[in-house]
Order: C-alpha cells, then sequence, then structure tokens
C-alpha cells in the first residue's frame, strides 16, 4: 500500500516564511549580518530534504516487496519508480556539483575543503555570478534545462492534478515581467550573495525529493489501482453456450470473482481436480438430454486460509438442426438468382457453411447465399454444416422443388409529379404521356416477386374508320416512330393493343406472352 504523506509541519511553514522574508530584507540590502539567517534556513532546508529522501527509501523498499511477492502485477509500476528514482538522483547531483563550486569560488579549495564545505564568505556575491551567469562557463542554463526536463517528467508520472500544479509552480523556471528579459538563471542567481545562492539550491534539493515522493505516491496506488475491493467471494461457470449440439463439446469459463487473475484457484469437477487451458473447461457431449456440471473452486485467502467455493450450472444437449429459407417463396427458380438464408440455432452465422446439388450456392455475407439451380423440374439439395470445436460437422440437408421463371406481364413506366415511378398496366391515359414513356416493358411482379425482363418486341394494333385491325410492329422495347405517329392521331376514346410480346428473362429463356395490355387515349 502507498505511504501517506505528512502535512507540512508549523515549523516547517515558519521556515519556509523565514526564507522569504530574508530574501526580501537582502534586495533592501539589510546588514550583512542578516545573511547569517540564511545558514539557519538552509540547515532547516537540509534536514526537511533528508526526511523525504527518507520517506522516499522507504517507498522504494514497498516496491522491492511487491516485486518480490507478485512480480508479473508490480514490474510495470517497479521499472517506473525506478526510472523516478534514477532521474531524481541525477537532478539532485548537478544541484550539488553546483552550490559546490559556488562554495569553492568563495572560500577557495582549500578553505572549502577544511571546512567540509560549509560556506565562510558568505555576502561574496561575485562567486555565484561566476558560476551560474558568467558569459561562456556558466552553469545556470544547464541547471535551467535540466529542472525544465525533470518537471515535464515528473508531472506526467504525478495523477493528482492538484499535486501536479504544486509540483510544476515549485520547479517553475518562469520570471515575472519585471525581471526586464532576464533569463531565469540571470533572475535567480545574478548578483545574489552566495549565502541565498547556496540556500537556495538546497531548496531545490528539498523540492526534488519532495517531487519524487509524490511521484513514487502515485505509481505504488498504481500497483492496486484495478483490485475490486469485495465482502463476499463467488464461483461462476460461464458457458460459450447453455445448448449444446449432439456430437461437439461444451466450454466453459470456470471462475471465482475478485480472485486475482496472476493467482488462479484450483478447479474441481465433482471431487476430482481438472486442468484447464486458457481458463477453458472442455468436456465431449455424445449424447442429447439437460445435464448439471457441479464442482467447486479453491484458493488461499490473504491469511493463508484455503477458501472454498461451490459453482453448479445447468446445461442441454440437443440434436443437430438447421433452418434454411428462401427469402421469396418455397420454391427455387432455374437460372435466377434466389437469396437464401442458412443458419443454425447456437452456432455464430460465421461458423456455419452450405453448399448445393443441382446448381450453384454463392454465399454472399455470413448466413447469406444466392442459389442458382442449373434446371427447372429437378430437385436442389442444400446441405448445411457447422464449425463445432475446430470440425466441420454436417447439420441437416434441405430439398426444393425448381421451377421455371412465372410469365411476366407487360406495364408502362410513367412518372408522376414528383417523380415516382407508377407502372401503367392498362386503363385511360393521357396521349401525351403514352408518347413520353417510350415504350413497353415487363416483369415478374406479384407483389412478392419483382423480376424484370428485357422486351424484344411487340405490336401496336390500332382500328382504322372501317373496323379493320391495322398492326404496328415496334422499335425493340420502344415505340417506332409509325406506332408514335398513329398514337398522335387518335382521337379521345379510341383504343389501342399491345400483343404479341417477345421478352427474355434472368434465365435467357425468350418468351411469346400471352398477356396484352389495352390502352384508351383520353
Amino acid at each position: 500500500m502507498a505511504i501517506k504523506k505528512r502535512p507540512i509541519s508549523p515549523r516547517q511553514k515558519m521556515i519556509n516564511l523565514m526564507y522569504v522574508v530574508l530574501m526580501a530584507m537582502l534586495a533592501i540590502n539589510v546588514s550583512s549580518d542578516v545573511l547569517d539567517g540564511f545558514t539557519v534556513i538552509e540547515d532547516s532546508i537540509k534536514r526537511s530534504a533528508k526526511v523525504a529522501e527518507s520517506d522516499n527509501s522507504i517507498i522504494y523498499e514497498q516496491f522491492r516487496h511487491q516485486m518480490s511477492i507478485n512480480p508479473e502485477k508490480s514490474r510495470q509500476w517497479y521499472n517506473k519508480a525506478m526510472q523516478v528514482h534514477s532521474m531524481s538522483d541525477s537532478l539532485v547531483s548537478l544541484v550539488k556539483k553546483l552550490r559546490r563550486e559556488i562554495i569553492v569560488k568563495s572560500d577557495g579549495i582549500n578553505s572549502a575543503w577544511k571546512s567540509k564545505f560549509i560556506l565562510q564568505n558568505k555576502d561574496n556575491t561575485e562567486a555565484t555570478a561566476q558560476v551560474m551567469v558568467s558569459p561562456g562557463t556558466g552553469r545556470g542554463e544547464e541547471l535551467t534545462k535540466a529542472v525544465r526536463l525533470y518537471r515535464e517528467r515528473i508531472s506526467d508520472v504525478i495523477t493528482d492534478e492538484g499535486k501536479r500544479k504544486a509540483i510544476r509552480e515549485s520547479l517553475s523556471t518562469e520570471v515575472p515581467v519585471s525581471a526586464g528579459g532576464k533569463t531565469w538563471s540571470e533572475y535567480m542567481f545574478g548578483a545574489m550573495p552566495a549565502a541565498a545562492a547556496t540556500a537556495l539550491l538546497t531548496k531545490m534539493i528539498s523540492d526534488i525529493r519532495y517531487a519524487e515522493g509524490e511521484a513514487l505516491h502515485s505509481l505504488l496506488a498504481n500497483i492496486d489501482i484495478n483490485d475490486v475491493r469485495v465482502n463476499s467471494l463467488e464461483a461462476f461457470v460461464i458457458p460459450e453456450s447453455k445448448t449444446v449440439i449432439q456430437g461437439s463439446h461444451l466450454r466453459a469459463n470456470i471462475v471465482m470473482a475478485a480472485v486475482d487473475t496472476t493467482q488462479m484457484p484450483e478447479v474441481f469437477i465433482g471431487e476430482k481436480k481438472v486442468e484447464m487451458k486458457e481458463d477453458i473447461y472442455d468436456i465431449a457431449c455424445g449424447s442429447t438430454g439437460d445435464f448439471t456440471l457441479k464442482g467447486y473452486l479453491k484458493t488461499v485467502g490473504k491469511d493463508g486460509e484455503p477458501i472454498r467455493r461451490d459453482f453448479s450450472m445447468d446445461y442441454s444437449v440437443v440434436a443437430p438442426t438447421a433452418t434454411v429459407s428462401a427469402d421469396l417463396m418455397n420454391v427455387l427458380y432455374a437460372g435466377y438468382d434466389n437469396p437464401v438464408s442458412v443458419s443454425v440455432p447456437g452456432v455464430p452465422l460465421t461458423q456455419v457453411k452450405a453448399s448445393m446439388s443441382g446448381g450453384t450456392l454463392v454465399q454472399k455475407a455470413p448466413g447469406r447465399y444466392i442459389a442458382r439451380p442449373a434446371k427447372a423440374g429437378q430437385q436442389a439439395i442444400i446441405t448445411v454444416y457447422a464449425n463445432l470445436s475446430g470440425k466441420s460437422q454436417q447439420m441437416a440437408q434441405y430439398t426444393f422443388q425448381t421451377r421455371k421463371l412465372p410469365e411476366p406481364s407487360p406495364f408502362i413506366s410513367l412518372r408522376d409529379e414528383k417523380g415516382a415511378v407508377d407502372l401503367f398496366r392498362g386503363g385511360a391515359l393521357q396521349k401525351t404521356r403514352l408518347i413520353d414513356a417510350g415504350g413497353i416493358g415487363a416483369a415478374v411482379d406479384d407483389g412478392i416477386l419483382h423480376i424484370p425482363f428485357r422486351v424484344l418486341s411487340f405490336e401496336a394494333v390500332f382500328f382504322d374508320h372501317m373496323g379493320n385491325a391495322v398492326p404496328v410492329i415496334s422499335d425493340g422495347a420502344s415505340f417506332s416512330q409509325a406506332q408514335k405517329d398513329t398514337f398522335r392521331r387518335m382521337a379521345k376514346g379510341r383504343r389501342v393493343y399491345i400483343s404479341r410480346l417477345k421478352a427474355i428473362g434472368p434465365d435467357g429463356i425468350e418468351r411469346s406472352l400471352k398477356t396484352s395490355m389495352e390502352i384508351i387515349i383520353r
């Protein structure tokens, strides 16, 4: 579990406030005695940083412990924690090195070694400038880039938005508008006494350790973020299907709810322990009927005591069956693309296949086929197969009678004012609409079927004033010019008969239609 961070103590808050006050006093050139106060503040900050570093060490131990007991679950977050450790130590090392260089530059190398790098010349302002902002050799820009990179990388790890914002502010490298165009390093370290500079760098170390700790807390919490806290454990059997085809297999997941997937329970069917592949229980079903799968799961609780949960599931084994339906009617038409649907109860359509004798059967989509019998009058047999447990099994056969397509009826295709198509099949019709129609069509159209035919020719039969029938031949499916001229000369109430139509259907058979159409000019 993640360690709860201690809130900032009143003493630490006071130290932080003193640091701000002393910085303000320094800015108004208060007596050099004030600089001694920075030593007090820096010592306090060092202690805070050591406390944070110690807390972080405890969290790293937590990560190592989690890796030892459950590496599969912890490895991802442990690796990220090690990355946080590496980049935090790297930045702290840079800050300590710069602090030491300022002390050496201020006191001299010999004096610095003798005092164990405890600053003596606290009011030296040149040392800080030489180390941090001197043109060509200043290290301030290097520190700026390192802090920015660390701030971005550590912010990505922390999940709490409030803490992320606080850390981004504490490690900010932005400068106020009043800085007059100075860089962050110039604004922070330019003309700063060595005592203030070393205290500032020590505070930065404390900020880094604090950010490191918050990142570690977030990562440690992630190890258990997907765990569900429950007060009950139950055993479940999850079958692929409770209806099983005879000769196929019952396949089911047998699981215990709220069990860690990295620590799977033992499975017993009856009193016999079974081994499963990928958590799947597989048993052959050789006879039909209703059955019950019973057993129990056994695992170990956090206290080391065994936990047992019983399970039971009823299932049915049925004989092979299938459903085949012709989408149009209960016959198949020879030479025509008949839509056919094929399915097997309890089996996905992707696992169902079909074939046909006496013609061709082409699959267009799962469960959807086009059946095209070769010849009318002979039987077409559709056989259905299902893929069960990796094996193809025949489920059923269906026999269809085939017949020739019905004879089509003639029509004239008209459009109303809204552009909708109307099939005129006889009766009164305006002369202009008749001429504009252009010709005759034919189709099988009984409300269920709509199968278009291609008209090859037809006759328009007129009656002259003597009552003699005058047939006029068409131009294929279109009205010939002679037919159109005759239409134009006809008075209202006169009749014309469309007859002797010849048409060919999708089966390739040419037909002479017995049906005629009467048109009354109005």
